[in-house]
């Protein structure tokens, strides 16, 4: 088989959302802790920025071999999971419902079955490859969840981030204080 061998990142739209969370979740957090926790919390923050990077890094590639599912060679040694097979050793998709209502798919093998990335960049054109080279039809699989929950989830963040942006301002022109007892 003559597959062009081609990698797939996470989509930008859900790394950055997720990235997002992340910030407008804990960023606020050390300026909110008690003095004894703000150090921690600073240092802490970058060291969870760089899990979360880690996290979302995952690539897949495909080539006239096979698929292999890995993170990005600088974190590839932190996380180790990840998996690899042969075209001839797919032997089929099991769809498994999720208790959002969503379905994932399952990549069945001799050695077990493995979870089919579903949340990278291109993955129309990722289907299309995995069907020419397994001969199974991918025409009914699609994204996990639909591209508007993660622009809604991103608009939420940047709205988060904003408000926090604002008030991290306020509290530095001395327009705003914080109340008795709570962070500053």
């Amino acid at each position: 088989m003559s597959l062009e061998a081609r990698s797939y990142a996470m989509a930008p739209l859900i790394r950055f959302t997720l990235i997002s969370l992340y910030l407008a979740l804990v960023l606020p957090l050390p300026v909110l802790a008690k003095a004894q926790l703000q150090q921690a919390l600073l240092l802490a923050l970058p060291l969870g920025l760089v899990l979360v990077l880690a996290t979302t890094s995952e690539q897949v590639q495909l080539d006239a071999s096979g698929i292999r599912v890995a993170h990005a060679p600088w974190c590839a040694w932190l996380w180790r999971r990840g998996w690899e097979l042969p075209w001839s050793g797919v032997t089929g998709l099991t769809p498994v419902a999720t208790s959002q209502g969503g379905r994932v798919y399952y990549v069945r093998s001799q050695q077990g079955a493995y979870l089919l990335p579903q949340r990278v960049a291109h993955f129309a054109d990722f289907l299309s490859r995995f069907q020419a080279a397994t001969g199974i039809d991918t025409t009914s699989i699609g994204r996990i969840s639909p591209a508007w929950t993660y622009q809604l989830l991103a608009l939420l963040c940047g709205l988060m981030l904003a408000g926090e942006t604002a008030a991290a301002w306020a509290l530095a022109t001395g327009r705003w204080d914080f109340p008795p007892g709570l962070g500053g």
